[in-house]
């Protein structure tokens, strides 16, 4: 029972990402772009974590949160520069 719910939750994450790329590259603005690759990284912790809840390998764990980590650095450094070139 568990792994049908796993396989599911995996199918509908992996639709979401393909609509947060179809976002990313069709974003009208850089702002837009910026949400979408923060949420790719946080769809992609998330197919992770459903795939370690289905398997039992926790060393996939560790790739999640060095998703997070980059995809959080990510989104500050995209965010700093958007706010430096509205001040310019």
């Amino acid at each position: 029972m568990l792994s049908i719910v796993m396989q599911i939750v995996q199918v509908l994450l992996g639709a979401a990402l393909i609509l947060a790329f179809v976002r990313l590259s069709r974003g009208p603005s850089l702002q837009d772009r910026i949400v979408a690759m923060d949420l790719i990284a946080v769809l992609t912790v998330g197919m992770i974590v459903a795939a370690t809840a289905g398997t039992g390998q926790r060393g996939l764990l560790d790739a999640a949160i060095l998703i997070t980590l980059v995809g959080f650095l990510g989104t500050v450094a995209y965010a700093w520069y958007v706010q430096r070139e509205g001040q310019r």
